[in-house]
């Protein structure tokens, strides 16, 4: 059995009282339950019936009813839900609120990295979506047409992104820090016919274009006809014939429609296609409808994160990725607030995270365990400078957790008393498959277990349950947010996840529960390393070297071994006021061996000044594996930094 992260003491438990409170509590009430244990027996029971329930919790409306909740007649890969319904999400994130007192809540709190602060109410986003949807109508634009988003962080993307929606339109999200080979692909797969892109984005007081970015991919996507251009830097770009579009214009064809037409969608109509970032092959679109990802990212904030009207969350990503559009639906659907920002955590000073805590009332904040190691040098004066008790949790997504980094959110931040909602899953799947809750016990790095409607489960190879050792993760049943398949590839999708272990969802994820029924996401189980016929998770490693002060972050690949079969590898990034030397590099290698065991013992410890990373911060091992093997590298469009590659190479 591995040493990590079994034997970890229970750090925090909900009191009686407050789980009363708890959305959760609320809701397996009315279903005449006495237990969040019955609830989740009760929604594995029947499924369909659970997200019938959960629709009606969320009070999602609808045009015209369902005639039935889910039909899987066409097997377990390919269920159809609210069959024969009619709704549109935007009706259930901005239309219903207008006659409430919710339409005067802030829907939006902006800062910009130079700090200036902007918000919509509920009222002032809903006119504004309506004036843009008027104008993309006035273009030409119409259901069924997929636009582009290629945009920071701004008001103006989330304007964007509902208006298009609110057309019948579908939205396709790119990252804002992709270069033209990534836009250009994504925008060919998904046959764009507009494209949304600001002027550029601010990012460490520089200005960073990404109008002429997008000018180059879409010389090869003939497909899009118009470009709606936002201002955000004050850049001097480049217009584009009758193509491009000032925001300003865009606004001015709107003109004052206040009262701007929603269409009328199925429910299981397109909403999003948004792209995975594999290292191998071409960036998967998954497939997603109104009454799909909106519906399971409400319900996760709504259950599992006990977001109630009124909140306020701040989850720190970028709308091309799945983070972005997750925090867009489950906000506006429970009636809370979002805030955005589009600079970076840490600057112009290390305590601009707990800065904007404090300014925007923040209950709920997202981070990366990434960011915290990161801040940890810092110490915990950066933090006392700000009232952070608003907040209610932190959650964490990304990358997997060490305990050192965990305790020291948990007692700095949130002063031991509140949890830490650690929530994995994915874009597939439309938010998460564990995560963190507000009614069960937690341990460092772990998760409560499946998030309520998810029949989650840890297999070995045969697909038989497993607890106390590794295992992969899998889905039994069919859940309302899972995607609709991979854009034009039905066998890409049905082999990613369904041929594995035939009628099972195997995630490619690396898990495991301890005694206490606590559950632990180890890595990718493709990162699995095999040592002497022993399964090691590369988060094992990783822990062990991230725990020692002189170690910022750290990736652990396994390599082919003549004799082992495989045998671990480690990079090391070194914190600053430390220095890689051979002592350092054997103490690292001791504390390795102490912590797994002889016969896990490391082939090779190296220094590195970065490793190679997606730009929303998960590290790529089987990048560095590659690089380390002189292998081809495979798709590499996410990657953030190409020298950190070269330095791999170096290494070897």
């Amino acid at each position: 059995m591995p040493q990590f992260p079994f034997g970890q003491s229970v750090a925090w438990r909900p009191k009686p009282e407050s789980v009363e409170r708890t959305n959760l509590a609320t809701f397996w009430k009315k279903q005449g339950l006495d237990s969040y244990s019955s609830l989740c027996e009760w929604a594995l029971e029947d499924v369909g019936r659970f997200w019938d329930a959960a629709l009606k919790d969320l009070g999602v409306e609808f045009y015209e009813p369902y005639t039935n909740i889910m039909d899987a007649s066409n097997g377990i890969a390919r269920p159809l839900w609210c069959v024969d319904g009619k709704m549109n999400i935007v009706h259930n994130l901005l239309d219903k609120w207008q006659a409430t007192e919710v339409a005067e809540r802030d829907a939006i709190r902006y800062e910009s990295e130079e700090g200036d602060d902007r918000s919509l109410t509920y009222s002032e986003l809903y006119k504004q979506v309506n004036i843009c949807a008027s104008g993309l109508r006035a273009h030409g634009l119409s259901k069924g047409d997929a636009v582009g988003l290629y945009m920071p962080m701004t008001p103006e993307l989330v304007i964007a992104f509902l208006a298009v929606i609110k057309i019948g339109g579908v939205v396709l999200p790119l990252f804002s820090g992709y270069g033209a080979e990534a836009v250009a692909t994504r925008l060919k797969d998904g046959s764009a016919k507009a494209l949304f892109v600001s002027d550029g984005l601010k990012r460490r007081g520089k200005d960073i274009p990404m109008k002429p970015v997008a000018d180059e991919a879409l010389l090869s996507c003939p497909t899009v006809e118009k470009v709606f251009v936002h201002s955000r830097c004050g850049l001097d770009v480049e217009y584009v014939g009758d193509r491009d579009v000032t925001w300003e214009s865009l606004i001015q064809a709107g003109g004052e429609t206040p009262n701007a037409e929603t269409e009328r969608t199925f429910a299981e109509d397109t909403v999003m296609l948004i792209y995975t970032s594999g290292t191998t092959g071409d960036p998967k679109g998954a497939v997603h409808t109104h009454c799909g990802f909106p519906v399971k990212g409400a319900q996760d904030m709504r259950h599992a994160m006990d977001v109630k009207p009124g909140d306020v969350m701040w989850w720190m990503s970028d709308m091309g990725w799945m983070m972005g559009p997750w925090l867009v639906f489950g906000t506006l659907m429970n009636a809370a607030t979002m805030v955005l920002f589009d600079g970076a955590p840490d600057f112009p000073d290390v305590d601009r995270t707990w800065t904007m805590v404090e300014r925007h009332g923040v209950t709920h904040l997202g981070i990366s365990p990434t960011l915290i190691r990161a801040l940890m040098p810092h110490g915990s004066e950066p933090i006392t400078r700000h009232d952070v008790s608003g907040l209610r949790a932190v959650g964490s997504t990304g990358s997997p957790w060490d305990p050192e980094s965990w305790m020291w959110l948990f007692e700095n931040v949130l002063d031991s008393k509140k949890p830490i909602l650690n929530y994995s899953g994915g874009t597939e799947i439309s938010g998460g498959i564990v995560c963190g809750n507000f009614v069960q016990p937690l341990k460092p790095c772990g998760f409560s277990g499946p998030v309520v409607g998810m029949d989650a489960d840890v297999v070995n190879e045969a697909g038989e349950r497993v607890r106390g050792e590794v295992g992969e993760l899998v889905i039994r049943q069919p859940w309302i947010g899972m995607t609709r398949g991979f854009h034009g590839d039905d066998k890409r999708y049905l082999d990613s996840y369904w041929r594995k272990i035939p009628g099972l969802w195997v995630h490619g994820d690396f898990a495991a529960t301890d005694e206490d029924g606590i559950w632990y996401i180890l890595g990718r189980s493709d990162d699995t390393i095999k040592v002497a016929g022993k399964r090691l998770g590369p988060a094992e490693v990783e822990a062990i070297l991230n725990a020692d002060e002189r170690v910022v972050e750290s990736a652990a690949i396994g390599i082919p071994d003549e004799l082992k079969g495989d045998a671990v590898v480690a990079f090391c990034v070194m914190a600053d006021g430390s220095y890689a030397s051979d002592d350092l590099r054997n103490q690292l290698i001791s504390r390795l061996v102490a912590g797994l065991g002889k016969a896990l013992k490391p082939k090779a410890v190296y220094f590195v000044d970065a490793l190679p990373k997606t730009r929303n911060a998960k590290v790529m091992r089987r990048v560095i594996k590659a690089a380390y093997l002189g292998l081809d590298l495979g798709n590499v469009t996410a990657l953030e930094d190409p020298a950190s590659v070269q330095a791999i190479r170096q290494a070897s």
